[in-house]
């Protein structure tokens, strides 16, 4: 018989019986259900397993027997502990369930969208990236905002377009539909500059007739923009899903950015996009080479201190953090983000909003599912 089932009946709940043995229900459900054998203590433990079995009418050669077997596994042997590497994990989207919400007092998801400039979190890489894409979008920049999925990208574009608004600035944002983007017929529908022409025209004198001659589009286009800009306007493009973006749009986009009212220039551009946007921008690609030496690029690097991250989050949504969770689970859960580690346990982090509050999440519903108080280390092990 296995532990699980020699402690089936011995006491009347998880925690109690987790109590008894002197573990966290957590690490207990990790013994159990998975094998894995406690990283402290495991040899008084052992005992009181032992104990709890025979006061309560089993037979100590059983649970010798089930003990023994447990302790032969490769993977779990008390002398491998120590060194035994946890996986990465990087999840899906989790939703925070009810239980784990009425447990930790969560009354507002602290991962939902920001609704405000002061939800958002910022790190120092993110403040510059933040005033990086402000000063290009007001002063006919010519920018590129690269990072992982996850790390922010959209967040901080409508946080910018949330600052414009709030600050009554005289710019108008101007945003094509990238529903049906990529970068090649075959896969999709590439945004071409005709269709960046249009979106302009379209949102700088909305119900303006967009003619269909090429030659007279543009031409209609550069006069809209500057009797905009004649009456104190100025324009900012914004491209999502950049990175899906022909070589042949990025190549116009030169021309977009170098339309001019005398020595003002009209057209702010901002590209957001994921990390393959960067390979495009490379400068060793002739057929970009000119639209490469105008675009400054920045990166949304990975938040060093995930506790901050969850810290800020939690206490804008009137949570109290250090409740939910222990010093260990912060530093469990920054371990779980870093990627093929090596022999020295270094390797790619990936500690993105996204990636931080999907862990967060399934930690927290799991301490709840489990009778844990707090996200510790060993429910942070435990999340699957």
């Amino acid at each position: 018989m296995s532990i699980k089932e020699l402690l089936s009946d011995c006491t009347p709940s998880h925690r109690k019986l987790a109590e008894e043995l002197g573990m966290s229900p957590a690490a207990l459900s990790q013994l159990l259900n998975h094998g894995t054998l406690p990283k402290r203590r495991w040899l008084e433990i052992r005992e009181r397993l032992l104990s709890l079995a025979t006061a309560h009418g089993k037979a100590e050669s059983d649970m010798e027997a089930a003990l023994k077997e447990l302790e032969q596994q490769p993977a779990s042997a008390p002398d491998k502990i120590a060194e035994q590497e946890e996986e990465p994990m990087i999840l899906r989207k989790q939703t925070l369930t009810m239980q784990a919400r009425q447990a930790f007092g969560l009354v507002r998801n602290p991962f939902a969208d920001p609704e405000t400039s002061a939800e958002v979190f910022m790190s120092p890489d993110i403040r510059f990236a933040r005033e990086t894409l402000y000063q290009a979008a007001i002063g006919s920049g010519f920018l590129a905002l690269v990072g992982e999925s996850g790390s922010g990208k959209s967040t901080l574009k409508d946080e910018l377009v949330t600052r414009i608004h709030t600050e009554n600035l005289p710019v108008i944002i101007v945003e094509p539909y990238t529903l049906a983007m990529a970068d090649s017929e075959s896969q999709g529908k590439p945004l071409r500059s005709s269709h960046i022409a249009e979106a302009i025209i379209s949102t700088v004198q909305p119900g303006s007739k967009i003619p269909s001659s090429p030659e007279m589009r543009f031409r209609r286009l550069h006069e809209i923009l500057k009797a905009s800009h004649t009456a104190g306007m100025r324009h900012c493009l914004i491209i999502e899903e950049a990175h899906d973006l022909h070589r042949h749009t990025l190549k116009s986009l030169k021309r977009f950015h170098e339309l001019k009212d005398g020595l003002a220039r009209l057209l702010s551009i901002i590209l957001i996009g994921q990390t393959e946007l960067e390979k495009k921008l490379r400068v060793t690609d002739a057929s970009v080479r000119e639209v490469v030496q105008r675009c400054d690029v920045v990166h949304l690097t990975a938040i060093s201190d995930p506790g901050a991250y969850l810290r800020h989050r939690f206490e804008y949504a009137g949570a109290d953090f250090n409740a939910a969770f222990s010093p260990d689970g912060i530093e469990e859960i920054r371990a779980n983000l870093t990627v093929s580690p090596d022999s020295r346990g270094d390797g790619i982090y990936m500690g993105y909003p996204l990636m931080i509050a999907n862990l967060a999440t399934a930690a927290l519903n799991l301490a709840a599912s489990v009778g844990e108080k707090q996200v510790t280390a060993d429910v942070v092990r435990m999340v699957r």
